[in-house]
């Protein structure tokens, strides 16, 4: 009888999984905490503008954006639930739902950029509170999260497991940072339980 090869397995990894796994461990932690050290060593620049808007009026516009993406998250996961067959009563998604996914997940990192920018420069690392904490905190996580995902979904060598585990982490950083600056911004500087 020939060896099972499907992803319940039970054979022992290669080293050259063991290396690939190791990377993909590495690399999307060496990304956050980069992050993080930039932001930390940055020296602030309050007067950077978004898109020609600065102060107040880029918070705002930071928020609305962050809220876009937070809906493009949401839109990330009901379609990785469908292609995977998770959703009851539909089956698993056909081809174009699967570009469709791998179309949004480049627009929201696209669209992540200019907020993390504008973020990095302008306020850098800040530990000064509870929430900015959490954000900088999530906000180095997102970067790490896409990393991982990116990796994951490029390997067929890795654990199954990790592909939902790293899609879930990017989600829930979006979702922290969403709470931690769109939602006080647009809830006049306030959030539950913060």
């Amino acid at each position: 009888m020939p060896p099972a090869t499907g992803p319940r397995s039970h054979r022992r990894p290669s080293p050259a999984h063991g290396a690939f796994f190791a990377l993909g461990v590495v690399l999307p932690v060496a990304t956050a905490v980069a992050i993080w050290l930039v932001g930390d060593h940055h020296t602030p620049e309050y007067t950077t503008s978004l898109f020609g808007e600065e102060g107040e009026a880029a918070v705002t516009l930071k928020a609305r954006l962050g809220t876009a993406l937070l809906g493009l998250a949401v839109l990330q996961l009901l379609l990785a639930l469908w292609m995977y067959g998770r959703i009851p009563g539909l089956t698993a998604a056909s081809r174009p739902v699967r570009i469709t996914h791998r179309v949004l997940g480049w627009g929201a990192f696209v669209l992540s950029v200019p907020i993390a920018y504008h973020c990095v420069r302008t306020y850098g690392v800040e530990t000064t509170d509870t929430r900015v904490h959490l954000h900088s905190i999530a906000g180095c996580a997102l970067y790490g999260a896409f990393v991982a995902k990116v990796l994951v979904v490029r390997s067929r060598r890795l654990p199954g497991w990790l592909l939902p585990a790293a899609g879930g982490a990017l989600f829930v950083a979006i979702g922290l940072l969403w709470y931690s600056a769109a939602l006080w911004a647009l809830n006049d500087y306030s959030v539950p339980g913060l």
